[in-house]
């Protein structure tokens, strides 16, 4: 089982920009699609980002479309996610997360198996 610890949060002004990072460990990373998710005060978790083992397919929820950039780096058992043009309702704790790893991209949070603790990122007006 891989064990995934996120950082890299904080807090930023409204227009300003921060990258997570989620190391991996304990398990061969090459084996994951890797997501983000995020929770924000009183709502329910909802999916961010996500990406396949290989990097090759991305999906995005629509809220962050062209602001937010999954990747991951596969020799150092790492996935990230670089925020820009951050808003105040992107105020959550943010999840890395692990599914086993396939073509396809999932959304749902029910298809990943594996969770790390969750970074805050807060953002100012």
């Amino acid at each position: 089982q891989v064990q995934l610890v996120e950082s890299g949060g904080g807090l930023v002004e409204a227009g300003g920009s921060l990258r997570l990072s989620c190391a991996a460990s304990g398990g061969t990373f090459t084996y994951y699609n890797m997501g983000w998710f995020r929770q924000a005060p009183g709502k329910e978790r909802e999916f961010v980002a996500t990406i396949s083992w290989l990097g090759t397919n991305t999906a995005y929820a629509d809220s962050v479309k062209g602001r937010f950039t999954i990747s991951r780096d596969n020799a150092k058992n790492t996935l990230y996610l670089r925020m820009n043009s951050l808003k105040p309702e992107d105020t959550a704790v943010y999840y890395c997360a692990a599914t086993s790893r396939s073509t396809y991209v999932f959304r749902n949070l029910r298809d990943y198996s594996n969770w790390g603790q969750g970074t805050q990122v807060a953002v100012s007006s």
